[in-house]
This record gives C-alpha cells, sequence and structure tokens, in this order.
C-alpha cells in the first residue's frame, strides 16, 4: 500500500504548509480505516519529512520527480520510510530508497551488521545502511519490473540528528559491504545526500515510476519454498532480513561462546520464521559438535519437522534429534551445550497430563548451559501454557542466567502474504499492526463462505487439485470420548443442523499424524493437530466460542437486523431503511458501520460454548482470559494456510464484521 504519493513539488509544498502529517493520516484511515496514532509516528514524520523536504529543496531535482512515504514493502509487512523516483542523465528509470533514523548516537558489535543504539534503549537492531540494502535487495528479487532491469534501485540511510564521531562505530569494519552498498549520510552530510539523489533521479518524469515500483508482479512463491527447502537441511540460502539475521547471528555466536549459563528469548508471530531460524540453529550447532537437541511440546509438530528434515525416509536419527518438552524433568543440570526450544509458548506447568514436575520451563533452563526459546505470547490456548517470555525470564533469574531478547517480524508462511497474518492479528485484536488495511491480494487467496458446506467442498476441490489442505474447527462442539465409540472419528460431533453439515473430529486413531494422513480429509481437525504446522490451504469453521457485538458510542449494543426507535444515523437514510437494507443482503457492510455511533464492537465468549474442558479450566469467573485464548486459537487456525484460506462464521455479527474490514482491503 502507498500511503502518501506526489511529486516532489507536491511534496514540498505539503512540508512547507504544515499538510504532510495530516494527509498522511488521512491516507491511513481512507484506506484503512485507521484512526489512532501514536505520538511517536507523528514526531518520526515531523521531524524526519522536514529534513527530507530540504534535501529534495536544495538538491537541484526536477519537480516532477516522484515521492512515496511510507511504502508498504509488497507480501511483508514492512514500510520503507522514503522514496524518490526519476530519471538519470541516461534517461534510466531509476528509484531511491532512503531509510531515515532519528538517532543521535550509536555503537558497534562484533555481529555482522548489528549495533546498538539508545534509540531502543540499548537494544541490538540491524544497522541502517543493512536494512535500506535488505528492502532493495527484496525488492530486486521478487519485483518483476526491478528484476527485469525496467527499474533501477539505489539505496542509503539518511541520520539527520547524527553527529559523526571519529571514529565512527557506524563504519566499523564489519559493516563495510553494507555501507559501500547502500551510503551514509548523518547531519553534516547533507550536500553530498542531496549530490547522490540529483545524480541517480535528478531528470524528473517520476510519477511514472512510481506506477511501476507499485504495480510490479510479486513472485515469491518458489523461492521462498526453495529457501525454507534448504533450511531443513540446515542450510542458510536465503537473506535473512532484519530481525532474522540478528537472532540466528547473536543465538549462533552465543550458543558457541557462552561461559555461564545463558536464555535466549525469541518472539515471534504465526510464520515470522522461528522454525526457520531454529531449525538453522540446530543444524550449525550440530556441525560445530555441540551437544544439541530440539525441544517442541507439539508431537503433530515435531513430526511433520521429521518428515521434513528426512522426506519420510529413514527417520529414526531425525527423532532422536525432536524430542518433547516432559523429558528433561528432573535431569542433571547443565547435561547439555544448548537445547533448542520452539512453540515455547506451548511449555506447561504441572497440570499438564502425564508430566511429573512443575515447571518445563524451569526443567530446560536447567538442563542447558544454554537454551534457546522460540515464543509467541499469543500462541498461549490454556491455563496451563506458561511458556510466555515472563516466565521465561522469572526462571532465568532464578538460576542467575544471562537473558537476551530478540524479535521475529518478516514472515514467510502465507505464500509470502506476510500482510494477511497481521490483518487477522489486527482484525481479531491480538496486536495493532501495519496490515490493519489488508495484505496484496493476489499473493493470499481469503475468503468468508456463506455455509459450512461450501467450505468443505472447497477443501475437498484443492485435495482433488493435488493440494494439502484440510478443513479445521475452534472448540464450538464437544469431543465425544473414545470410551464411548469415538476412538477413530466414529461421531460426527461438529454438528451444524441448519446446514445440514455434520463432521467427526480428528481421528485419535491417527493422532499426531493427521494432518499428513489421507485419512484425515473426512475429519476437522483441532488446534492441536495443526498448530506449528502449514497446509497449502485451510478452511475454518469459527464456532459460537466467538460470537461479536456492535456498540453504539455509549457502549450500548447494536442489534443490525431489528428495527429500533432511534433518531436517524445519516442524513437521508433512516433506521428503517438501514433495517431493510440489512434484511435484504444481512453480510454485507453498509453505511452505518462508517458512521462513528456505529462502528465500536467488541469480541465476546460465552462458557457454555466453548467445550475444551482443560481450555478453560478455572475460567468462569474470568471471561475476557478465556476469550483471549480463544481468539488465540483462532489466530492460530487461520493462520495454517500457505496459499489460502476459507473461513464460515457461526455468529453473524462476527460474519459482519469480517466482512466489513474485508471491505476495506485495497484490490
Amino acid at each position: 500500500m502507498i500511503v502518501y504519493q506526489n511529486t516532489a513539488r507536491g511534496f514540498m509544498l505539503d512540508v512547507d504548509s504544515f499538510e504532510i502529517v495530516d494527509k498522511i493520516k488521512e491516507q491511513f484511515k481512507k484506506r484503512a480505516g485507521k484512526i489512532n496514532f501514536n505520538r511517536s509516528e507523528e514526531d518520526s514524520w515531523i521531524n524526519s519529512l522536514d529534513k527530507m523536504e530540504r534535501i529534495i529543496r536544495n538538491s537541484g531535482i526536477a519537480d516532477d520527480c516522484g515521492v512515496l512515504v511510507e511504502f508498504g514493502l509488497p507480501s511483508t509487512s514492512k514500510r520503507i520510510d522514503f522514496i524518490i523516483a526519476g530519471r538519470d542523465e541516461h534517461d534510466n528509470k531509476n528509484f531511491i530508497i532512503v531509510e531515515l533514523k532519528q538517532w543521535t548516537e550509536a555503537e558497534s558489535t562484533d555481529k555482522e551488521d548489528v549495533v546498538v543504539t539508545p534509540y531502543f534503549g540499548r537494544a541490538l537492531t540491524t544497522h541502517p545502511s543493512y536494512q535500506a540494502s535488505s528492502y532493495k535487495s527484496y525488492l530486486s528479487d521478487f519485483n518483476e519490473n526491478v528484476y527485469s532491469k525496467k527499474l533501477y534501485p539505489y539505496s542509503c540511510a539518511y541520520l539527520h540528528n547524527y553527529v559523526e564521531k571519529d571514529p565512527e562505530p557506524l563504519k566499523a569494519a564489519n559493516y563495510a559491504d553494507s555501507v559501500s552498498d547502500s551510503p551514509l549520510y548523518f547531519r553534516h552530510d547533507h550536500a553530498r545526500l542531496q549530490e547522490f539523489i540529483c545524480r541517480h533521479v535528478g531528470k524528473g518524469r517520476g510519477t511514472e515510476i512510481l506506477y511501476e515500483i507499485e504495480s510490479g508482479n510479486i513472485r515469491p512463491s518458489k523461492q521462498l519454498v526453495d529457501h525454507v527447502t534448504g533450511l531443513f537441511k540446515g542450510n542458510r540460502e536465503f537473506i535473512l532480513l532484519e530481525e532474522q539475521k540478528v537472532a540466528y547471528e547473536v543465538a549462533l555466536k552465543t550458543g558457541l561462546s557462552a561461559e555461564k549459563k545463558t536464555v535466549i528469548i525469541i518472539n515471534g508471530g504465526p510464520g515470522t520464521g522461528k522454525s526457520v531460524v531454529s531449525m538453522s540453529l540446530l543444524g550449525s550447532f550440530l556441525k560445530k559438535r555441540k551437544n544439541v537437541f530440539f525441544v517442541a511440546p507439539n508431537a503433530s509438530f515435531r513430526e511433520t519437522l521429521v518428515n521434513k528434515l528426512t522426506q519420510g525416509k529413514d527417520t529414526r536419527r531425525a527423532k532422536l534429534l525432536l524430542t518433547g518438552s516432559s523429558k528433561y524433568y528432573n535431569v542433571p543440570e547443565n547435561s547439555y551445550d544448548i537445547l533448542v526450544i520452539d512453540e515455547a509458548h506451548r511449555l506447561k506447568n504441572s497440570q499438564a497430563f502425564m508430566y511429573q514436575g512443575e515447571n518445563q520451563v524451569a526443567d530446560l533452563i536447567n538442563a542447558a548451559k544454554v537454551s534457546v526459546f522460540f515464543v509467541d505470547n499469543a500462541q498461549m490456548i490454556r491455563p496451563q501454557d506458561i511458556g510466555s517470555d515472563v516466565e521465561i525470564r522469572k526462571q532465568a533469574g532464578r538460576y542467575n542466567a544471562r537473558i537476551i531478547d530478540l524479535k521475529l517480524e518478516t514472515q514467510f508462511r502465507c505464500d509470502g502474504a506476510e500482510g494477511y497474518v497481521n490483518w487477522i492479528d489486527d482484525v481479531l485484536e491480538i496486536d495493532t499492526t501495519g496490515n490493519f488495511d489488508g495484505w496484496d491480494k493476489k499473493t493470499y487467496d481469503f475468503f468468508v463462505a456463506d455455509s459450512p458446506n461450501t467450505l468443505r467442498e472447497w477443501v475437498n476441490s484443492k485435495v482433488a487439485a493435488g493440494f494439502n489442505a484440510r478443513l479445521l474447527a475452534g472448540y464450538a462442539w464437544p469431543w465425544t470420548s473414545a470410551k464411548n465409540g469415538n476412538l477413530n472419528a466414529e461421531i460426527a460431533d461438529v454438528n451444524i443442523p441448519e446446514h445440514d453439515f455434520a463432521m467427526p473430529w480428528n481421528s485419535r486413531q491417527i493422532g499426531s499424524s493427521w494432518a499428513t494422513n489421507e485419512k484425515g480429509l473426512g475429519q476437522v481437525g483441532c488446534v492441536h493437530t495443526s498448530q506449528g504446522l502449514e497446509f497449502d490451504y485451510v478452511g475454518v469453521i469459527v464456532g459460537k466460542d466467538l460470537q461479536f457485538r456492535f456498540l453504539d458510542k455509549n457502549g450500548n449494543e447494536i442489534n443490525p437486523t431489528e428495527k429500533r426507535n432511534v433518531e436517524d444515523h445519516q442524513e437521508g437514510f433512516s433506521h428503517d431503511e438501514f433495517y431493510d437494507r440489512m434484511v435484504a443482503d444481512p453480510v454485507q457492510p453498509y453505511d452505518f458501520l462508517e458512521e462513528e455511533s456505529f462502528v465500536q464492537g467488541e469480541f465476546y465468549s460465552k462458557w457454555e460454548n466453548y467445550f475444551d474442558i482443560a481450555g478453560k479450566q478455572g475460567l468462569n469467573k474470568n471471561p475476557e482470559k478465556m476469550n483471549q485464548m480463544i481468539r488465540n486459537i483462532y489466530r492460530i487456525l487461520l493462520t495454517r494456510g500457505i496459499k489460502g484460506c476459507g473461513v464460515y462464521f457461526c455468529d453473524s455479527n462476527l460474519e459482519r464484521y469480517f466482512r466489513f474490514r474485508l471491505s476495506k482491503i485495497r484490490m
């Protein structure tokens, strides 16, 4: 998505008239429905764009050069701060990516392209030149108009508040390649930056170039699949964007050199590459002859990883390296050099079935000199799930361990449509993301089905076409026990009588192999047999365990299909007319959702509609926490598909809400 687009002349006028921030906010609202902005966002636009306006004004470039601000990197949640486009003296169509930083100081590290800055609370982050280069590399690798040489990209970093030091930490030897590729410009380098811009884009005619950047076909699927295949062989064949590179480099170096007990916590949402990084680390540590094991609490996830590593052949050795989490109870301290723990959010407390210990997080930290935890707090779905980053820090403190916090954000799931995953986070109010406006729909197939039968037919059609597809659902139906005749999916528990739909839950007999077993095709999978896994396509049934209600500005519930004696909510548009339109087509968004008094709403859950006994244990007086965990479950289910996802909603208001949000997505 392009948030702001203009000519160089228009950009300068908008900055001079103090309208630039308002126009950016207006476009965010218009294109995505976003209405809230934090102060730091606005401050960064005011400060950085004012500095760029002076650079553009004094560079001598043509007025019809093109300017993009907050350009969404296709199929990711990344946004490029500033792009200036135009032609050079040879009539080449060029554009320059400018990474803008408000930093005033930084420190070098001994890690390639990783620095420290107080601006992020002394956290490790990628070098500004590396960030600019990685964006350029991404467009060069995946934008057809760029890699076909129709467009020529350049990149640089502008630290407009930063006074260059002598020696300058950001120009240390381990950053030389990135700085050479994407030059650094500091506070007093305005003349050099002006010359750089003028040389590459100064001849103008940039609006056509902006269109070609935006319209270039994005074809990430094959490359990403090839990279992931290489990953599971322990190879690092793909470009690590920002936090992935930081996570891998820090964890690898720490694991090889740690002199005291160390805990590394790597946060990342669905598809951000947790398993990509974790399996790469396992392979690298093994090559260094370390005593290392891979730990994952979910048996289905482990089995799928083993099959990917071995392609289903000779799995015995791989299964020795990939273990569950309960085996580390009562193990002598520091028995292992390194433990790599994926899906750590599903680590258990003493309430877990068949676990003899008290705390699996503590077990793992005790057992290894170095433990690397991959965590997504939003995938904790039962009260006994304790593997949050907070709990890991607490247990690390008990052992006086060194703690390192890292984060993964760039995603590899969903066929490159990272924006879809982030959109789901925003819609379900799991997290506020840069993709509240949706995603590039060409990269990922998502639709709302009018019935569960339509959804089932769609899944079956994908299977018939040779794809790996499954039907999934939340715990909105009971699951008949094996002792009552339901060992092998004999009873159709997932029952929606108004649509004459009934299917059984996944078979207990198939167990952890349900995701890959052909017998699973006629069954509905639950979160425990799909979490951490991926399919080509998934169909998700959202039951009455998750519902939605519309509220007016006073917090009163609105039922859009019932007539109410209320004042008109829009000039020339009575409530009776609104009622008639909703009854005629009850799942489509209407003008009332655009009005201030109707845009509020909230999720809710009822105890009697949620059937995971362990999942709601102790939550009968805490409906908010139960609802949060249920939303976490659906966030997991809705992000299992690599290529696409279909969804059916049992709650009509929830369907209306999703369709309204879908109506805001750019086509």
